[in-house]
């Protein structure tokens, strides 16, 4: 089973690489000329994910944060500004709890991408602009458990990250700037001397 779960994850991110084309060019636009910051939202694993990618982002020069699509109705989409980008993080893109943030997103002035597998969802529709990966089943036995589609959320989300600091000719010594402890911050200290 181990080898199985792993080959259909394999093959999920095989499948949206084939896929890939110009669709993502204007979300990356959008995000290279962001005067704000990125906010990642969502739930669950989708949430967990979320939180990851913001992480990653900011390590990379692209000033982000998580914030929790449940907490955001409870005071914290205060945190967001106009100048910043909401990305919704859904795979069914039906999930009430981050749905429920386009409208007082998009009345604060915020633009919104969903970043989801539903291409005729809830989310897709109520947002600004789209990050569409392919939906494919899950790995697990009951088919279920989120495990291809938040996989496919990370690859995709890492591999913007990517580009984008690519894009902002991010450096290795910009990288300790941000990453200064730990065995990459050791190495990095290293190469500024």
């Amino acid at each position: 089973m181990l080898k199985e779960v792993m080959m259909k994850e394999r093959d999920a991110i095989t499948q949206m690489i084939e896929e890939t084309d110009k669709q993502y060019d204007t979300v990356l636009n959008l995000f290279q000329y962001c005067k704000g910051k990125l906010v990642f939202m969502g739930v669950g694993k989708s949430g967990h994910i979320g939180e990851k990618l913001a992480a990653t982002f900011a390590s990379l020069g692209i000033p982000s944060f998580y914030v929790h699509s449940t907490e955001a109705m409870h005071g914290d989409l205060g945190m967001i500004e106009s100048k910043d980008i909401a990305i919704l993080i859904s795979n069914s893109g039906n999930t009430q709890e981050v749905v429920q943030n386009v409208e007082p997103l998009k009345r604060n002035g915020v633009a919104t991408v969903a970043f989801t597998s539903g291409k005729d969802s809830k989310l897709a529709n109520a947002c600004d602009y789209v990050l569409l990966y392919p939906k494919i089943a899950e790995a697990d036995a009951l088919n279920l458990a989120p495990t291809v589609s938040s996989t496919l959320t990370l690859v995709l989300g890492d591999a913007i990250a990517c580009e984008l600091s690519a894009r902002k000719n991010f450096r290795r010594e910009d990288f300790y700037k941000f990453h200064p402890n730990g065995a990459l911050g050791a190495m990095l200290k290293k190469e500024q001397k």
